[in-house]
């Protein structure tokens, strides 16, 4: 059985200009013109969700951090 993460990679590594192309005209026709705004914007407020979650956990282990220096000395 083959490793996801390399099946992926070899089928990212061999998509191409005209390929690419390609994918973007069935998602237009699959969505339509007024759709893929929407799916972005949807996209978009994923992506910064996730990246503020990251930001809040390393801000609460650098608090824990703080903490544990402090009650150490």
């Amino acid at each position: 059985m083959m490793n996801l993460d390399l099946f992926i990679s070899l089928f990212i590594n061999r998509i191409g200009g005209p390929q690419f192309l390609i994918i973007l005209v069935i998602i237009l026709l699959l969505f339509g013109g007024k759709k893929i705004p929407e799916l972005m914007h949807g996209i978009g407020k994923g992506v910064r969700s996730f990246k503020k979650g990251l930001a809040d956990i390393e801000e609460d282990v650098k608090d824990i951090e703080k903490e544990d220096t402090k009650t150490t000395k």
